[in-house]
């Protein structure tokens, strides 16, 4: 088993959930900005080429979504069985981390990687950070009174979306949002995720804790 990695990237959902199922595997970091995502050998495994990808049971697997199913189904843990109550809340969490995924990826690429900085509208990055805050918003009142997404327990969701957790408040106020705040502190303290942390190599992503929107 092989995960092709980005460190700071949504790879570390996967690297997460594997330390928490405690399967053994390879990992190959790669670059966001050395064009070797867009090579014929990258784009062999993860056709659009983006990270994350999975080698796995001789074969390629690609969106971190679809490799976080895939594992638990595998498995036969940290998810609901398709026959259980709590299903339809599993799947509607995982793909919720992927609604906000998109919206960090929109504020990372205006904050960090446009260039010139001319290049960044500054009415996408407000816009686009008003819809973060209502995501987070959601979360909180969600976490009210409970410790996971699930209601029975930490599960693959919790990898899935717990990962956006510590990007989100690069662009909104940790003050705001005690009980996400709180749940982030929870899932930083696990086992697997401080093991995949530290395989992670760090983040090739931010370079400041928190990124004002700037002055138009």
């Amino acid at each position: 088993m092989r995960l092709h990695h980005v460190p700071g990237s949504r790879s570390m959902r996967v690297l997460w959930l594997l330390e928490e199922l405690d399967l053994a595997y390879d990992l190959k970091t790669w670059s966001l900005t050395d064009g070797s995502l867009r090579s014929p050998e990258f784009r062999a495994l993860s056709p659009a080429g983006r990270i994350p990808a999975l080698e796995i049971d001789g074969r390629a697997i690609f969106e971190s979504g679809a490799i976080l199913q895939y594992l638990t189904e595998r498995e036969g843990r940290l998810a609901p069985r398709p026959d259980d109550a709590e299903r339809a809340d599993f799947l509607g969490w995982v793909h919720f981390a992927e609604t906000q995924g998109n919206i960090l990826q929109q504020l990372n690429i205006h904050h960090i990687f446009l260039r010139p900085e001319s290049a960044r509208s500054v009415p996408l990055m407000k816009l686009e950070t008003k819809r973060l805050a209502l995501t987070a918003q959601v979360l909180e009142d969600h976490l009210a009174g409970r410790d996971t997404l699930l209601a029975s327990g930490f599960s693959a969701a919790d990898c899935m979306l717990g990962f956006n957790i510590d990007a989100l408040f690069r662009f909104v106020p940790i003050a705001d949002y005690p009980h996400l705040a709180g749940y982030r502190e929870r899932m930083g303290a696990r086992p697997a995720y401080r093991r995949a942390l530290v395989r992670a190599g760090g983040d090739e992503i931010y370079a400041q804790d928190f990124y004002e929107v700037p002055n138009a």
